[in-house]
């Protein structure tokens, strides 16, 4: 029997004022509940289908069918150090506000290797149900930061390059890469910040196909972000 208290406790953390306010997550899935008890997080509450019956999965399941095993979980505290941040290639987020092009992002940097992500606070919340899920696990093995960017960008730049996205860049393909560097990507809607911009050291492009061809304007910014990490990941390799 599952009780008042908790089933008000699991729909309150659907609000990021909740999450922020009580340091909880909500993952779902036995995969993913896994994920997290491998992890070493702090499982605060779980439900199993052991424990409950489907009537009462299903009063706490976001899932149109509800899963088996539903988990309540501390948010880690990750203590954001700057110079953790200097010997490989960190992802910077100014304003992705979708969470499923959030949680790609985030299992796309657990696939390259990539252990941090800082994002300026317009980046949708990480710890949003369906960012969570949309990162398949990786969101118990990247650190995600949210912070100024534009002071992490002013800390940062003497130390290493900042490269950005931009239609009017240079051709990832024919550019020399470097690493440690940082790799900003823009909101969904508006792209890279004026504010952020002018800490960029270069600007990449990955070019369509023709050249001249005339069909899509962009990519999704979690494509983009695939397509220049494995650039990155495939020059350095190859330097």
């Amino acid at each position: 029997m599952i009780s008042k208290s908790d089933i008000s406790l699991i729909t309150s953390l659907a609000h990021k004022k909740y999450r922020d306010q009580l340091g909880l997550f909500v993952v779902e899935g036995p995969k993913m509940v896994e994920e997290a008890q491998r992890s070493g997080y702090t499982i605060h509450k779980l439900f199993t289908e052991a424990e409950l019956t489907p009537a009462e999965m299903k009063k706490i399941s976001g899932f149109k069918t509800p899963s088996t095993a539903l988990a309540v979980v501390k948010q880690p505290q990750h203590e954001f150090c700057i110079d953790d941040m200097s010997d490989d290639l960190v992802l910077a987020l100014d304003g992705v506000q979708d969470p499923g092009n959030l949680g790609t992002i985030i299992r796309l940097a657990d696939w390259f290797g990539i252990r941090h992500i800082v994002c300026a606070h317009t980046t949708a919340d990480c710890y949003n149900s369906k960012v969570v899920q949309a990162t398949m696990g990786a969101i118990f093995r990247v650190k995600v930061y949210y912070t100024s960017l534009v002071d992490f960008c002013n800390r940062i730049a003497p130390k290493m390059p900042i490269y950005g996205t931009a239609l009017d860049g240079s051709n990832i393909y024919e550019k020399r890469l470097i690493t440690p560097s940082v790799l900003v990507m823009g909101s969904e809607g508006s792209g890279i910040s004026a504010e952020v911009a002018a800490y960029l050291s270069d600007n990449l492009y990955v070019p369509s196909y023709p050249p001249e061809n005339k069909g899509s304007e962009s990519l999704n910014v979690a494509v983009s972000a695939a397509i220049v990490c494995a650039e990155f990941r495939r020059k350095i390799k190859t330097v």
